[in-house]
């Protein structure tokens, strides 16, 4: 099958154009994660690594150095960064949301235990240091660096926001940029500055990556209440956690007394029983606040594709042109 059909997915476009830099990601991962005296380490690693994923992240990196005409070795160190702080943050978010479950396979505190889990994520970010230091970029090395701080910082906004009614679209969004979004804008953003691009294009990689992150996670909370075996999700998981994601934001801002004792019972309180969640998803509707989550989700699909327009034309600027579009296909 040509790589031009339309059956090919964009990721999966993306994936061939970078074959053998992605190769040499996977080879810096396996040498980076090893360890002499731990082997607790590459064990736990292993299993989350090379778990599958799409390796988006660090895709994103590889094609923002390329697009921008990058001919050095440190995009692949600066990939693989950015791998190893999305791993070390998925160690510890399974632990503080104690998951059974991760990409279809037992998680990482399961198969061993919450103290491995917290101490090689610990591990990951350390060695994710470490690679991005053999870039010699000060540069590089503070956005980064504020990347993995905002992440940290997101997650314990939303470990206190997620179960509070008075959470807004405001916080949430300061919570998605936090969580998802600052590792997605860094992983372009450090492409165009290795390349040495102008101060505009560097930061049209970084309002891409922004946007692209936000519409990411605005899709992957709203397909909670709209998912199902197709999208492989299961309708309600957020509900059950008690997560107030976007749906919920905009269904509570219109809530009248009754619906607002009930989103209190079942979020604030966690007294959730039979029917409850087919209560909220009605509540959803007649609010509408399903389809106006779509919305948010679309456009900013469109902010990130108006960001990567104003880059130089390439076949590698076109694929994450269709990356954004395909981010929304899902509820599309």
């Amino acid at each position: 099958m040509s790589l031009d059909t339309p059956q090919v997915k964009p990721h999966d476009r993306l994936a061939a154009a970078l074959t053998d830099d992605m190769a040499a990601v996977n080879a810096l991962i396996r040498e980076r994660m090893a360890s002499e005296h731990a082997p607790r380490i590459p064990e736990v690693t292993a299993h989350l690594v090379e778990a599958g994923g799409k390796r988006l992240r660090p895709m994103l990196t590889l094609a923002s150095a390329r697009m921008c005409g990058y001919g050095g070795p440190y995009h692949v160190h600066l990939a693989a960064t950015v791998e190893f702080i999305h791993t070390a943050t998925l160690l510890h978010d399974d632990v503080v949301d104690e998951s059974q479950k991760r990409r279809g396979r037992p998680t990482a505190n399961l198969l061993w235990d919450n103290k491995s889990s917290v101490l090689v994520g610990d591990y990951l970010f350390a060695r994710s240091f470490q690679l991005m230091t053999d870039t010699g970029s000060i540069r590089v090395l503070r956005i980064l660096s504020d990347a993995a701080a905002t992440i940290a910082e997101g997650e314990v906004l939303q470990m206190t926001a997620a179960q509070d009614l008075a959470t807004d679209e405001r916080v949430y969004l300061q919570v998605v940029r936090g969580k998802t979004a600052a590792l997605f804008s860094a992983a372009m953003e450090v492409g165009g500055v290795i390349a040495e691009r102008p101060e505009d294009e560097v930061q049209a990689l970084f309002d891409y990556g922004d946007a692209l992150g936000v519409s990411f996670q605005i899709v992957d909370d709203l397909l909670d209440y709209w998912g199902g075996e197709a999208t492989g999700k299961n309708i309600g998981d957020d509900f059950r956690e008690r997560k107030l994601t976007l749906p919920l934001i905009k269904a509570v801002a219109k809530a009248d007394d009754s619906e607002r004792a009930f989103w209190r019972r079942v979020i604030e309180k966690g007294d959730q029983g039979e029917g409850d969640l087919e209560h909220a998803l009605e509540l959803l509707n007649r609010h509408g606040a399903l389809e106006a989550t779509r919305q948010d989700a679309l456009a900013w699909a469109a902010k990130a594709k108006a960001a990567m327009q104003t880059l130089p034309q390439s076949d590698l600027r076109d694929m994450l042109i269709d990356l954004a579009d395909y981010v929304v296909a899902r509820v599309n």
